[in-house]
């Protein structure tokens, strides 16, 4: 089994992996279209000309990037997610975006990147109180190493 690139209509991906997995072609075992990739579908085939004859049939779907398939190290990035911590910092002004405190500026205290969650410390309170919240409910605003 190899990957293989299949260039696409832009914001049309979904919509082609979806279509070429639903075919009944068993040489296709799978099809990826990651969000930070636009305009491509990263296909899973025993060979190209199932993916071709695929291809024929679904509207979007213009034609394999090349008919070698793509080394498993270029795609591999897209495979795992990314954590909503990452480019986070303790002592960050961030903003919170969602939830109870939303639209308040906070600092960052301590992060936990296990759980995907950061703790911070509102500004606008008069008792520092220590807020845990998910890393994708915050904006960081100003970092200190920046």
């Amino acid at each position: 089994m190899s990957i293989y690139a299949v260039k696409t209509t832009a914001s049309q991906e979904r919509t082609v992996a979806d279509m070429l997995i639903t075919r009944e072609e068993p040489e296709i075992h799978a099809a990826l279209a990651p969000d930070s990739l636009t305009s491509y579908v990263m296909v899973e085939a025993d060979g190209t000309a199932a993916i071709n004859r695929a291809l024929e049939d679904i509207p979007h779907a213009r034609s394999l990037v090349s008919e070698r398939p793509s080394p498993f190290s270029e795609i591999e990035h897209f495979l795992s997610p990314k954590p909503d911590v990452e480019g986070i910092a303790e002592g960050d002004i961030v903003e919170l975006i969602a939830g109870p405190f939303k639209g308040e500026k906070a600092q960052v205290q301590r992060i936990d990147e296990g759980k995907d969650q950061v703790t911070v410390e509102l500004y606008e309170a008069t008792v520092p109180i220590p807020v845990t919240v998910r890393g994708d409910q915050i904006r960081v605003l100003d970092s200190e190493e920046r």
